[in-house]
């Protein structure tokens, strides 16, 4: 029988390798652009395709129930296979073609049976230890996302490197899925009942988690989309050899090593200190990064790389703790749909983001594009704040608010 340490790595290992895919094509963008000369509209909707798509797959899966009716792991495989095609496909069109975009939108939609579906998988191992479970499935998830920035760095120009590399690596993870062993706590969830649904929406202390991660969800896929870019701006400026090389290694270092280290800090302090102190701590940390990160554009690149990485570990060490605090708030039938839920509505907040950066640089440079991004973390401090202050927050790491 596979023990839960084999089960979670065998997972983990799956996770990281598809959601490669998510910042594939993100990843190639300084590429592409030298190359086929991609307007910002386009280089944005690279990613932002992407979020649209996981928002429209994750409403279907919510709306379905499919997360809590169907074994999760031939949800999971169906939908890397899927994924992996669709980004594979791209290297068949012309970059600047609007198929790119459409593949773009199915890789994201299919997303929707990798990450949430994923992150029930780790749930049914839990005992106390729900914080660092999941977290170890959102490390996974930060570190597939920031590997396409290293492979594109070793990749040399061409881009088309990254793209295979990547597509083929969630093909064989989406065979390897299903030697994953699912843990004691997982059961086959009856039929959604609309009305369970809706009232554990209504829920206060359900209402007050999911505002604490739209706030988080307005800074993160925005720093995890642009970072490279900027990185790669201010090398430029700042001189030294190979700008571009370098930015893609620290953008790896600070979106992949960063986010790692901070998702595991965060589900081991969470676990025994607290689900809503690590997530006001992350934020106040993260949300004040964002401000600091301008200003220190065209300085010394080393100095930059440090914030960046510190950066990288506040933005995502609270992730895992706002889906552990729904899963604790909810009732055990709905953990999965309601997961989605709450993915689905972080994602559709972070298409806006995403695209509001590109005019911001183009109205006042760089200096103060994530700026803006500082306001989500502040308000999700609040918002846990007053979950912390709620009779349910003794539901949370077993009593450890």
């Amino acid at each position: 029988m596979q023990s839960k340490a084999g089960a979670l790595f065998i997972l983990s290992v799956c996770e990281v390798a598809v959601m490669a895919l998510w910042f594939s094509a993100s990843a190639v963008v300084p590429s592409l652009t030298a190359e086929y000369g991609l307007s910002a509209t386009q280089a944005s909707l690279y990613t932002s395709a992407v979020q649209v798509g996981f928002v429209v797959g994750a409403l279907a899966s919510a709306l379905l129930g499919l997360a809590d009716r169907i074994d999760p792991r031939r949800f999971f495989m169906v939908a890397a296979i899927i994924a992996a095609a669709a980004n594979g496909a791209i290297l068949l069109v012309e970059p600047t073609s609007a198929l790119v975009i459409a593949l773009r939108f199915i890789t994201g939609a299919c997303m929707a049976g990798v990450y949430p579906v994923g992150m029930k998988m780790a749930g049914s191992w839990a005992k106390g230890d729900l914080g660092m479970l999941v977290a170890i499935l959102v490390g996974a998830l930060t570190l597939g996302s920031a590997s396409p920035h290293l492979l594109n760095a070793f990749g040399g120009v061409d881009w088309r490197f990254t793209i295979a590399v990547s597509s083929i690596i969630a093909l064989a993870a989406g065979l390897l899925i299903n030697l994953v062993a699912l843990g004691p706590a997982m059961a086959k969830s009856p039929a959604i009942d609309p009305r369970k649904l809706f009232k554990a929406l209504a829920s206060p202390s359900i209402r007050l988690a999911n505002l604490g991660y739209l706030g988080h969800m307005w800074e993160l896929y925005a720093m995890w989309a642009w970072l490279g870019v900027f990185l790669d701006a201010s090398f430029r400026v700042s001189g030294g050899d190979d700008p571009a090389f370098w930015a893609r290694i620290v953008a790896f270092l600070s979106i992949g090593g960063g986010g790692v280290i901070g998702c595991l800090a965060g589900g081991y302090f969470a676990d025994r200190h607290g689900r809503t102190t690590v997530t006001m701590t992350a934020m106040g940390i993260s949300g004040s990064c964002a401000i600091i990160i301008g200003f220190m554009f065209g300085s010394d690149p080393i100095l930059l790389a440090m914030v960046c990485v510190v950066w990288g570990v506040a933005v995502i060490a609270d992730s895992a703790q706002f889906s552990a605090s729904v899963a604790e708030l909810c009732e055990p039938g709905l953990v999965g749909t309601m997961l989605t839920m709450q993915t689905c509505a972080g994602f559709l907040l972070t298409i806006l983001t995403i695209h509001l950066i590109p005019p911001i640089v183009a109205a006042v440079g760089w200096q103060w594009a994530f700026a803006g991004l500082s306001l989500g973390p502040y308000l999700g401090v609040v918002a846990m704040a007053r979950l912390r202050a709620h009779p349910d927050a003794i539901k949370l790491a077993g009593g450890k608010r």
